[in-house]
């Protein structure tokens, strides 16, 4: 969501600040701000702004206005009070002596607001940040860490916090509570940032920090301390992907590279884990035994990695027999779910870091359920709270629309079907044989579709103004088909649904009508049949139809439907992987031509850290 960036050291800061915040423009946001303390002054300058960074950065000639060698800066997605400037990160005490930035959300924070207005406290913002910044400043009397610590024991809720303090201007504090928070380390600076990529350019060595952990940040070092002050060593990692993954490369948009690159990250995802014939997943913690008596599996995500779990689903229980349920995280805990020692729970996330998700892990190894996660960052929360990771290895993905993360998710899951299913001998050996053998076609299979992109933006060209799109599928088109909506609607606003499409005469087929466009996923040879019946009749009711399906069915498809996308053929297990590229393919056109902000869409962000 929001992006914190801080540094202390001995250059300029606020040009560092803004160009930390500008890596960070992908995470989403509506408004920005930074707070460098000026030391010829001796004062906190602030300036905040609503809109892009650019307008921020305007108003201060690129950080030139603001002097000093330390300072914290946000881009602020609202939650708390509209966007606006006053509302804008960071928040300042009464005094003006103390900024704090924040992702996350202070739970408690009316509760405490009412306190501190009680005591004679004014309030400028209608945001549960300043609350933070007052409350430092009514417990301060010289000690910014006790005040800072004090305050911790109040509030309540999801929190990240950056602090900095006009009598302190040679330390910078950081805080971390169920958002993600990490401290870089340089040679006579230090950093904090919500994102790694923030930071990218100036050091690769970087800690992640700990739910409950304080940190204070000098130019000379880090110091950290657990929720009970006591010192805290922190491993030191070195970042070893190039910063170079996180630019545009010559590209338009993050999301058009990021589809392009999805043959080398499935070459990264899949390659090592098929060996002599076999899946492979190196130092797996659940024992053969232990697979063998699992009643059930849960598939827990969000988003673009809940629709990975719902094609996951229909592979899971076809090669392995287990029961398999798809929760989305957000209601995991409220649906009082049934786990025992003889569940695991799949828990699906590209950051890490989704609130939702971590807080439905929490729940489920409460209850005594196996975690396994499949993530893409390394060292992330649900990383580390996991008996079991399976890392995607997609390299970093900066669109807000995520295409190469769900790409990798989806081959991790397949392949671990695969591998559930040649253990429990639910799955032939010639099946299994297939599978591996069309999984090392994959990636070349997925550069073939991607070379036809010109076929598919003269679709979006001719499809472009609609304003309600229906996809229609069944099993595997039909839990693809979720990801497709889910792609054109977030980043074109076009209103676009899912439907199983055996469903439609049971209500939905009441919307169609002359014009509609309706997008039929055919790819599942077994159920072709059926899905051109559904096909017929909403061209019956006037319908506009683009079918999916694959190359030898080009010719019977292209005499119902009025445009056909197709792709090559592969193991039914693999169909989704190829089929979401033109998908994916459609929507980025269709966005391009109407005109949005494809990395930027209105209102999302890449990283979901609040409830």
């Amino acid at each position: 969501m929001c992006g914190i960036v801080g540094y202390i050291g001995q250059e300029q800061a606020a040009p560092i600040l803004l160009d930390g915040l500008k890596r960070l423009e992908y995470r989403g946001y509506d408004s920005a701000g930074v707070a460098v303390y000026n030391r010829e002054t001796g004062t906190l300058s602030v300036r905040k702004a609503k809109g892009r960074l650019h307008v921020l950065a305007e108003q201060i000639h690129d950080g030139a206005d603001l002097r000093g060698t330390v300072g914290v800066g946000h881009t602020r997605w609202a939650t708390h009070g509209a966007p606006s400037d006053v509302n804008s990160h960071p928040q300042t005490s009464r005094s003006g002596k103390i900024a704090v930035v924040h992702n996350g959300i202070i739970e408690n924070y009316a509760e405490l607001k009412s306190f501190l207005i009680s005591k004679g406290v004014p309030f400028a913002s209608e945001t549960d940040t300043e609350v933070v910044a007052q409350l430092i400043e009514y417990f301060y009397q010289g000690d910014l860490l006790s005040a800072v610590g004090r305050v911790l024991h109040r509030i309540q809720g999801a929190y990240a916090l950056g602090i900095l303090c006009a009598d302190c201007p040679d330390q910078l504090i950081a805080v971390r509570k169920d958002s993600p928070l990490i401290l870089g380390y340089g040679e006579g600076c230090s950093f904090l940032a919500s994102d790694v990529t923030a930071i990218l350019r100036r050091t690769r060595q970087v800690s992640y920090m700990e739910d409950g952990e304080i940190a204070v940040l000098t130019r000379t070092g880090i110091r950290c301390y657990d929720h009970l002050m006591q010192p805290v060593d922190k491993e030191i990692v070195q970042v070893d992907w190039d910063v170079d993954a996180a630019e545009k490369g010559g590209y338009e948009h993050f999301m058009f590279k990021e589809i392009m690159e999805q043959p080398e990250a499935l070459r990264r995802c899949v390659s090592p884990r098929i060996r002599d014939g076999e899946v492979v997943f190196e130092d797996f913690c659940l024992s053969p035994e232990e697979i063998r008596a699992l009643e059930k599996i849960y598939i827990v995500a969000c988003g673009s990695s809940y629709h990975v779990g719902m094609v996951g689903k229909y592979h899971l229980e076809r090669l392995t027999r287990k029961p398999v349920e798809v929760a989305l995280a957000s209601e995991f805990r409220y649906m009082d779910p049934i786990v025992s020692e003889k569940t695991l729970v799949i828990v699906i996330s590209q950051s890490g870091e989704t609130l939702d998700t971590m807080a439905a892990l929490r729940e489920a190894r409460r209850r005594g359920g196996k975690i396994l996660s499949i993530v893409n960052v390394v060292g992330s929360s649900i990383a580390r709270e996991s008996d079991q990771v399976l890392y995607t290895w997609a390299g970093p993905e900066i669109a807000v629309a995520t295409t190469k993360a769900y790409s990798t998710q989806l081959a991790v899951i397949c392949l671990l079907a695969l591998y559930f299913g040649k253990l429990l001998g639910t799955i032939p050996p010639a099946d299994y044989r297939s599978a591996l053998e069309a999984f090392q076609a994959l990636p070349e299979q997925v550069e073939q579709v991607l070379s036809r992109k010109d076929d598919i933006q003269y679709y979006a060209s001719q499809y472009f103004n609609h304003d309600s799109v229906f996809f229609i599928g069944r099993n595997i088109d039909y839990a693809l088909g979720l990801e497709g909506s889910l792609k054109l609607k977030e980043i074109s606003y076009i209103h676009s649904e899912a439907y199983a499409a055996g469903e439609l005469k049971h209500g939905t087929i009441s919307l169609i009508e002359d014009g509609s466009l309706v997008v039929a996923l055919a790819a599942c040879p077994r159920l072709f049949p059926k899905t051109m019946s559904n096909v017929v009749e909403v061209k019956s009711r006037g319908a506009s139809v683009l079918a999916l399906t694959t190359e030898d069915r080009r010719a019977e498809t292209g005499q119902i439907a009025d445009g056909v996308f197709t792709i090559p053929g592969t193991c039914e297990l693999l169909l989704p992987s190829l089929s979401v590229v033109p998908l994916q393919l459609f929507a980025y056109y269709v966005a391009l031509m109407r005109g949005c902000d494809i990395d930027k869409p209105r209102n999302l962000a890449k990283s979901v850290t609040v409830e």
